[in-house]
């Protein structure tokens, strides 16, 4: 398949640019039926003995201002640590960025040691204190790029489970999440797991045009727990339904497991592309954000859902849904 098949029109009046307060206060479309419901209904919609899987990643504040060896000023982005002095780095501009350019930034110094490559680099760092204990202090939360309106605090981009500090952006599904709505979730008989994977910026990034499968997935990091792969054993041996919240947990899941479904506990990293033709082995229904056209999200996306898929955006959009990841979400029930 093209990635034109995947193209749509969103309107940039659909695109969130404010957090909606309270967090739980978003609206959610239930897919099955096309119900315009709101978030705050899925203790509804869920079912007494569902496992509701999160990612409990936190974002890195990886965004730092650094000046050349020639005076100049860059922006970068540390999206992935590859060693203990290695990172993959967003730096922009790129023009006039080669290896060997000496970058510093407080405490920081870097060498470019990659040519860049549609403006990511990889930068050797040189330091005597931890890169990510300096970015507590010298860095800034990245926020999408086309989110242009301003938050109150940067923890409005983290969720609540957030615990693992590693992610260049946030796993957005769970944003909506709330303690208040996780208690009323917990009395209807559902339990909660946890997962994480580091989610790095490649996951947004537009696909070229021309066929789908020529597109390179770069690696993520992601680790299952034991309880979590127990958790999920116990879900499907009662018949009950495995919720992933997000697409970052669809991808640690359906990764982690078996051809018999069964999830592996354990740490590695993912290079999943969930195109047409995938049949999850996992996961029994999805909650999502919508998804910015031409990217591997949409194609996931249109993946479980099926053709119908363009109907559904075309209702979001008609119905003044907000996209992307300070929008609104959808609850997808998944035929295995």
């Amino acid at each position: 398949m093209d990635t034109a098949s995947f193209d749509y029109d969103l309107p940039d009046g659909s695109i969130a640019q404010e957090a909606i307060e309270p967090r739980d206060a978003a609206r959610l479309l239930v897919v099955k039926g096309m119900e315009d419901r709101a978030f705050l209904d899925l203790p509804q919609i869920l079912e007494p003995g569902d496992l509701v899987v999160v990612n409990n990643t936190r974002v890195r504040p990886a965004r730092i201002h650094a000046l050349k060896d020639t005076g100049g000023r860059v922006e970068l982005l540390l999206t992935k640590r590859i060693s203990e002095t290695e990172w993959e780095s967003m730096v922009r501009p790129a023009r006039r960025i080669r290896v060997g350019t000496s970058l510093v930034a407080g405490p920081l110094q870097m060498t470019v040691a990659t040519e860049p490559d549609r403006g990511i680099v990889t930068l050797h760092i040189e330091s005597d204190e931890s890169v990510d204990e300096i970015l507590e202090t010298l860095g800034e939360i990245p926020l999408p790029p086309y989110f242009h309106g301003a938050l109150k605090d940067d923890e409005r981009y983290q969720t609540m489970f957030a615990t693992t500090t590693g992610s260049a952006a946030a796993p957005t599904a769970a944003l909506h999440f709330t303690p208040g709505l996780v208690e009323a979730i917990g009395e209807r008989g559902v339990q909660f797991a946890e997962v994480d994977l580091e989610v790095g910026l490649d996951t947004f990034r537009p696909m070229d045009d021309g066929p789908i499968t020529n597109h390179e997935m770069h690696r993520e990091r992601y680790t299952v727990p034991q309880a979590t792969a127990a958790a999920i054993a116990e879900t499907r041996r009662r018949g009950s339904r495995v919720v992933a919240v997000g697409t970052t947990v669809v991808r640690t899941l359906e990764t982690a497991a078996h051809a018999d479904g069964i999830v592996r506990a354990g740490s590695g990293s993912t290079e999943l592309f969930i195109s047409p033709g995938y049949r999850p082995r996992v996961i029994d229904a999805v909650i999502t954000n919508f998804h910015a056209p031409r990217t591997t999200l949409i194609v996931m996306i249109a993946t479980l859902i099926g053709p119908a898929w363009r109907q559904v955006y075309d209702h979001a959009i008609e119905s003044d849904y907000r996209f992307l990841s300070f929008g609104d979400a959808m609850f997808i029930e998944v035929d295995q």
